[in-house]
């Protein structure tokens, strides 16, 4: 399928992502009133409409021939396109231009996953986008929260004036999961201590909490879509680390490229409401342990209280997002909005109670997770280069970073492809059998000689890269019976 030559020009610039709602513009001369956000924002508009009435032309032309399933990606000799509707007829599109350089190999898996993380995130923050175009229908307040949100989130893929994506090294790592650590007996039962103190920071009102070791979730008490979302945000930029992040790096306000927020608006409750959460360089952890906005400076003239409202998936009430750190733990408390009747007084009762009662359960989980953590490299596997996917449960395992890199470029485009061939499998199994899953087994020999290995059993996946081993099949399936045996509990065992 050819691309008209505006939207092959405004692919010179990179990657676009642009959202639009199907519902609107339909009438001549109104089309521009479909458009909520596009990326890059100086974009001529003709181009941008170009470009959205392509990928609005590839989806009605899809739903001829798949009315019940979604276009997902559309390949040609120059792009691709990822689809990924958000809500009903509300798409957001992912168009990359392709080149001639190996490094910019990709997963359009992975490019499909950047949509639904930055829309799960959007709607944590700000509740879905239908929601606010039928609560503004001029559309000013959607495409307002769409811009800031979106161009903050970016801005950890800015690289120049381009947007540097996942490429074929990032596939041993798999978005929208959560990484767990595992704890002994001891250390459970002092978190459960701990869980119940910090349940009861209201009384009678049970808060929700999370809990975090360096960029491991250790405990959770909300369902698993609402926990993935708390836990993503966390890592961009609440853990130690991403505070560390965010105030060593040179964001894209720093280079000039500046994007208008509106004023900062009150919640009913008199809490302000944080309109910008992923804007780095805002946050920083307080003399008393708990994040803060502004700058540290700003601690003379007193902390900016930083404590935004969450829009859950599952949970049926708004909550109120505290967060706690005490050395490489970090406490994500979540109060029920409709339980604070005097807004930041409330609030801040929560914090004293928080401080008086649960100070000593956190030093002491602290120090005993430290003494059992094995450092970054605790789940290196020797020999192995591996990814654990539970997607029933929304998490993940895999080896460390570091480890990865030692992969040579080959082992890591075979298993690249390979994961890609993987991903057209398990959707047409969904399309064929939506409620069944169907297991998958593939090993192959890389120019390298190295084994790539992929294996989906029960709905659990397993990728795998090895590269110093036999030349035989058999020694690629013993690999994978070892390791599922001994790390797997025998999930990937043929027997």
């Amino acid at each position: 399928m050819g691309l008209s030559s505006a939207a092959a020009a405004a692919a010179g610039e990179g990657a676009q992502l642009c959202v639009f709602d199907l519902r609107r513009g339909q009438q001549e001369g109104q089309e521009l009133d479909k458009i909520l956000f596009f990326h890059p924002a100086d974009c001529p508009i003709l181009l941008q409409l170009s470009v959205i009435g392509l990928c609005e032309g590839i989806i009605t032309f899809a739903r001829i021939f798949s009315p019940d399933d979604d276009c997902e990606v559309i390949e040609s000799e120059k792009h691709s396109h990822v689809f990924y509707q958000a809500e009903a007829d509300i798409w957001m599109v992912l168009v990359v231009e392709k080149n001639k350089d190996i490094e910019s190999t990709w997963r359009c898996g992975a490019l499909q996953g950047i949509l639904k993380e930055v829309h799960s995130l959007f709607t944590m923050f700000h509740g879905p986008i239908r929601t606010l175009l039928d609560r503004q229908p001029s559309a000013e307040l959607a495409r307002g929260h769409l811009r800031t949100f979106l161009t903050d989130y970016l801005s950890d893929f800015n690289a120049g004036k381009k947007l540097q994506l996942p490429t074929f090294r990032d596939c041993l790592k798999e978005r929208g999961t959560v990484q767990m650590l595992t704890i002994s007996r001891e250390v459970a039962l002092e978190v459960q201590s701990l869980t119940t103190v910090l349940g009861s920071c209201l009384g009678n009102v049970m808060c929700q909490l999370l809990v975090l070791f360096e960029d491991l979730l250790v405990s959770t008490t909300l369902p698993p879509d609402d926990t993935l979302d708390l836990y993503t945000y966390a890592i961009l930029r609440l853990t130690p680390r991403a505070l560390s992040s965010n105030a060593n790096s040179w964001s894209y306000l720093r280079k000039g490229t500046s994007v208008h927020a509106g004023p900062t608006s009150s919640s009913s409750n008199g809490t302000a409401s944080v309109e910008r959460p992923l804007q780095r360089e805002k946050l920083y952890k307080g003399k008393d342990g708990f994040v803060a906005a502004g700058s540290t400076t700003s601690e003379v003239h007193g902390a900016v209280p930083w404590v935004p409202i969450l829009w859950f998936q599952q949970a049926e009430d708004r909550m109120h997002l505290c967060v706690y750190q005490h050395k490489n733990i970090t406490i994500l408390l979540l109060i029920p909005a409709s339980s604070l009747i005097n807004g930041d007084d409330g609030i801040a009762h929560v914090k004293r109670h928080f401080l008086e009662n649960a100070s000593q359960n956190i030093v002491t989980l602290e120090q005993k997770l430290s003494r059992g953590w094995g450092g970054e490299n605790a789940y290196h596997v020797g020999g192995y280069r591996y990814l654990l996917v539970d997607p029933d449960r929304k998490v993940s395992r895999a080896s460390p970073p570091g480890k990865v890199t030692t992969l040579s470029k080959d082992s890591l485009l075979s298993l690249n492809r390979l994961r890609e061939e993987i991903d057209l499998e398990k959707s047409r199994a969904k399309r064929s059998d939506s409620c069944h899953d169907k297991d998958f087994e593939v090993c192959i020999r890389a120019k390298n000689n190295a084994w790539v290995i992929a294996k989906v059993t029960r709905g659990r996946e397993l990728y795998m890269a090895l590269e110093k081993g036999g030349e035989t099949l058999l020694y690629a399936s013993t690999a994978i019976e070892k390791f599922s045996n001994r790390y797997c509990e025998g999930a990937f065992s043929t027997d």
